[in-house]
């Protein structure tokens, strides 16, 4: 079933945003890492250091920001999640291959509905879980459950 968007709701564009405790080491797991575009920066803008990541391009994007001397941030929670969903278990593999190269090792899923399906996920230097899934939502069929993948 795919639901037709609201005609009164003209989005052209979607973004949310989490804060960060871990500035610097987020931009170089999100940008460098994961090899996300970054739309936009900036630094003490009244007291907000921020980042603005595609995902992908310009339609959808995350904005991390950081604020306060310390910065804080809520505890993460393992379903507060963001997923990647890629076109293919290839696509996961090179994608573990980039994270791997800059130190990034997949950590457990609280939800075994991830790495049943063949999803790996990893935690980014705040502790916020990114999956990233082999198949496209809306677009392929979600892969039967397979205990033995995980």
């Amino acid at each position: 079933m795919h639901p037709s968007w609201p005609a009164h709701l003209d989005v052209g564009a979607v973004r949310f945003a989490r804060p960060t405790a871990a500035y610097d080491e987020v931009l170089v797991f999100y940008r460098d890492a994961l090899q996300l575009p970054v739309l936009a920066q900036w630094r003490g803008h009244q007291g907000h250091d921020g980042i603005v990541f595609g995902l992908p391009g310009t339609p959808v994007h995350m904005e991390i920001t950081q604020h306060g001397t310390p910065p804080r941030i809520p505890e993460p929670h393992p379903e507060n999640q963001l997923v990647l969903y890629l076109r293919g278990s290839q696509a996961v593999a090179t994608a573990v291959e980039q994270l791997a190269a800059h130190g990034r090792a997949p950590v457990p899923a609280a939800n075994p509905y991830w790495p049943d399906r063949g999803a790996v996920a990893f935690e980014d230097p705040d502790g916020w879980m990114v999956v990233l899934a082999p198949w496209v939502f809306g677009e392929d069929p979600v892969p039967p459950a397979n205990p033995d993948r995980g």
